[in-house]
């Protein structure tokens, strides 16, 4: 990796002095807003299709919306949207009605509230599970000690191939992920006609909440990275 590689996860330079924020800001020598122009000019020929430069638009604007005292001085931003109303309120934007809902069979009781609260917005809504067409995990060449439950002789693999077939066939105006796993999420990702988002992901210890990791991982380094 050369010195011109993007890492803007490690970039030290102030907020307020951020070449990506400000005119003339500073970057480190990997930062991409001063050597990739190339690239960003690319991007904006993709927002000169009509489609997705609304679909932008729109998603800047509903950005803005979950601030409240935007003019103030010193600007300070409170937030007051959780990503619930957030989907709910880019979907009205977009004029979006036929919502899908790709869940995992994990959160089957959560989707159903999901599902209520949108159609309770007005929506209509096209739902299926991970594990829909009830396909054997042998297909995939997955051996029974590999399954999940290796004493199951009946272990169905989850589909998210065909959950985006199935939505595709609804001809959904919008897809929301809930709960799929890794691989899977992006399997759906590749494979779905219409625009996606992610309401949650799947995370099997910290409640679906795989920021929580991020809290207690220096703790975790000094702890036991020293020891080896």
């Amino acid at each position: 990796m050369n010195s011109q590689t993007s890492k803007c996860a490690c970039c030290a330079v102030a907020p307020r002095e951020k070449a990506c924020r400000i005119e003339g800001g500073k970057g480190p020598g990997f930062c991409p807003t001063l050597n990739n122009g190339g690239e960003v000019m690319a991007s904006l020929e993709e927002y000169d299709q009509t489609e997705i430069r609304d679909f932008a638009r729109q998603a800047s604007l509903q950005e803005g919306s979950c601030y409240i005292e935007r003019d103030s001085q010193p600007h300070v931003i409170f937030p007051t949207k959780p990503r619930l109303q957030e989907i709910c309120e880019f979907s009205l934007r977009m004029g979006y009605k036929r919502l899908g809902l790709a869940f995992c069979g994990g959160v089957q009781s959560e989707a159903g509230i999901l599902n209520e609260f949108f159609e309770k917005q007005g929506f209509e809504v096209v739902s299926v599970v991970c594990k829909v067409g009830s396909v054997l995990k042998s297909c995939l060449g997955i051996k029974k000690e590999e399954q999940v439950n290796v004493n199951n002789d009946y272990e169905t693999m989850c589909n998210p191939i065909a959950q985006a077939k199935v939505l595709n066939s609804a001809r959904t105006d919008f897809n929301i992920l809930f709960g799929l796993c890794v691989g899977h999420d992006s399997l759906f990702i590749k494979h779905s006609e219409a625009m996606v988002t992610v309401f949650a992901v799947k995370d099997r210890v910290l409640a679906h909440n795989p920021v929580a990791a991020l809290y207690t991982i220096k703790s975790y380094y000094q702890r036991f990275l020293k020891k080896q």
